[in-house]
Parts: structure tokens; sequence; C-alpha cells
């Protein structure tokens, strides 16, 4: 869980280097400071299990098992990225290990999980689906629907809403009156979850039990992590509307750095080893940078191929 959370770290501040000094299409929505939610749910999924998230969905799709290379080259608009080039950071997906895909609309994947929830309901297949989204998407029609149906109907769904205080510039506070977003599981008689986002083993256990409850038959579970994103919104946003107070609070509770004093602690690695493990990340994601860049481009008419409807 280290290692990967170390490779969202690097590809995440990699990516922010490259769309600054180099000629990269779109832009990009990053998940700094919110490793620990992504690795700590998706650790407890099988592969065949799906996920569906946010245009903030790279931590997510290497949570997942995504490969760094191709997710490098759809940065890229590269012909060997995961979605051929054609989809770019905020439009990420690779079925073959249940990634659904990212979505610029939000709270659009919420449904979208419930549908998926339900087809693994109807054909017993046992898998489970794991549903992230921010907090902006908690006053969207799509997340009572999604959420109503999921409950009414019993399926193998997990909402994970990662809390990062912020929807775009807008304060939670602004948006809502309860103290906690779970609250809203009330509503729907589901379980409601509140969890420090920044501790990877309280979101490993709370997305465990409610992955065992959701493949057992029991309904969804709604998981708030409370949490913080680094980063501005996008890479234009400078993010002047974040108390200074605000923000140092939450670089000290880094969930990297959390969970490497720990490991150290409790002699599982040394602080070396822990320094070996980010210089391979830092290997592997420089690697994927020279995949993506000397992979081709895609023709003008792949661009039919994979249409659909």
């Amino acid at each position: 869980m280290y290692r990967r959370m170390q490779e969202i770290r690097i590809f995440e501040e990699k990516l922010y280097y490259l769309f600054l000094n180099r000629s990269m299409p779109g832009t990009i929505h990053q998940c700094i400071g919110q490793e620990a939610v992504a690795v700590g749910v998706c650790e407890n999924l099988q592969k065949d299990d799906y996920i569906t998230t946010t245009h903030r969905g790279h931590g997510h799709y290497i949570a997942k098992g995504g490969s760094l290379k191709e997710l490098m080259a759809e940065m890229f608009a590269k012909k060997t990225g995961c979605c051929k080039g054609m989809g770019g950071s905020m439009h990420i997906a690779k079925l073959s290990i249940g990634i659904l895909g990212t979505g610029g609309i939000v709270g659009a994947g919420i449904p979208i999980a419930t549908g998926a929830a339900l087809s693994a309901k109807l054909k017993e297949t046992k898998q489970v689906v794991a549903c992230f989204f921010g907090d902006g998407a908690i006053n969207t029609g799509a997340f009572h629907e999604g959420v109503n149906l999921a409950a009414i109907w019993k399926l193998p769904v997990i909402f994970v809403c990662e809390n990062n205080l912020y929807a775009f510039s807008t304060p939670i506070n602004q948006t809502t009156l309860v103290k906690n977003l779970a609250d809203r599981a009330n509503g729907y008689s589901i379980p409601g979850v509140v969890v420090d986002g920044n501790d990877i083993l309280a979101v490993y256990k709370s997305a465990q039990e409610a992955i065992e409850r959701a493949r057992a038959g029991q309904g969804p579970t709604f998981i708030e992590c409370k949490t913080y994103r680094y980063k501005g919104h996008a890479r234009f946003d400078p993010a002047k509307y974040r108390p200074g107070e605000e923000i140092k609070k939450w670089f000290e509770k880094d969930p990297i750095l959390q969970f490497k004093s720990y490991l150290v602690r409790m002699g599982i690695f040394t602080n070396e080893e822990a320094r070996n493990i980010e210089q391979e990340g830092k290997k592997k994601v420089e690697e994927a940078v020279e995949f993506a860049e000397k992979s081709p481009d895609p023709e003008p008419a792949d661009s039919l191929k994979y249409i659909y409807a």
C-alpha cells in the first residue's frame, strides 16, 4: 500500500511539472494529498470488481492496478494510452480490470455505479462496485437517485465520498449544514461511516467491512473520508481561497508521511528502505514518460473506431 501511494504521488507531481513545461493537451485535476482513500479502498477489491470515479481520478486508476505507462500515454494523447489517446485526463477507463471510467460531470458516476452493481446482482457474480465522488456531488440529483435505488435493491456497492472540503472553490459549510456528510445515509437506511481519509489503515478497515457486507448481499454503505487536496481544483487554480492555517494543518497530516512513520515504528521497513521504494516509484514514472513520448499519435480515422452509439 505504501508503494502504491508513492506511485500515485510521484505520478501526480511529475504530471503537474509536465503540464507546466511541455505542450500537453487538456488540463488535470490532481489527487495529491488524497492517496490514502484510493489505495485504502482499492486494496480490498478483486480484479473483476468495478470502480467509478471523477475528474480527479488518476489515483483511483493506479490504485486499482492500472498501468502507469498506459495512463501517462493517455495524458500525452497517444495511441498506446488506456483509452487510445481519445479520453485524456478526465476520461480514463480500463474495463479489463474493472475501471468503468472517470467523468467530468459532478455526480455522474453514482448512478453508473448503481447500474453496474445491479448487473452484478442479477448475474450473481459476487462483484462489488466502489463508487468514488467528492463532497460537491452530495447535493446533486444523481446522488439521491443512485443511492436510493442501491439501498432499495440492496445492491453490492459502496459509496466513497472524498470530502476534501471544497467543491472547486466553494467550502463545504456553504453548501450543506450537516456536520458529517455520512449522516445523509440515514435517509436511505444504510450504514454511514465517517473515517479519517488521511489514515490509510482506517480507510482500509472501513472499506473492508463495507465490501464484505456488500458481497454478502446486505446492500450498500456510505463512507465519508475526510481528506484534503494539496493542489487547487485544477492546474490553473492557485487556490488562494483557502486559509493559510487550514493548509498548514492538513500538510501536517500528510497521509504518506503518516503511514511511513507508522511502518518504520512497527519495524515493517527502515527509512532507507522507504527511500528505496520512493526511488523505484520515480524510476517507474520516468519510464512511463519515456514510453509516452515515444508512442505514436492516433490517426484522425481512429476516432471512428471506438464509437458505439
